[in-house]
């Protein structure tokens, strides 16, 4: 019985671990960029966009394909960092749990 308490007080502990993880997810942001800086993009907990900044010399140019390619690739940088990001904070909370394949499970990063 004693294995059972032990176990149990380990999944609080790291249910509690991912509740923070979580929490700090939220107030993670992250910036790309694409086109040597001209566009970059911010991105805030679950991929909120809270930032755009375009260069002024992209609206000169007067051709929106190339701006949005831009805006898109900008945005997939900042995601890639952010899931990056969010990625090893869910790797902490689950500590040695992380990568464990549990039947019935979902796999832990």
């Amino acid at each position: 019985m004693k294995d059972l308490n032990a176990l149990m007080q380990q999944a609080q502990a790291m249910q509690a671990r991912m509740q923070e993880a979580q929490e700090k997810m939220a107030a993670t942001s992250a910036e790309g960029s694409a086109g040597g800086g001209l566009v970059s993009v911010t991105l805030k907990g679950p991929s909120e966009m809270t930032t755009l900044r375009i260069d002024p010399s992209l609206l000169a140019d007067n051709d929106p394909e190339i701006l949005a390619d831009l805006i898109m690739a900008a945005h997939a940088d900042a995601k890639r960092k952010l899931d990056e990001a969010n990625n090893a904070l869910m790797r902490e909370a689950a500590g040695p749990m992380a990568g464990m394949n549990i039947p019935g499970m979902p796999k832990l990063f």
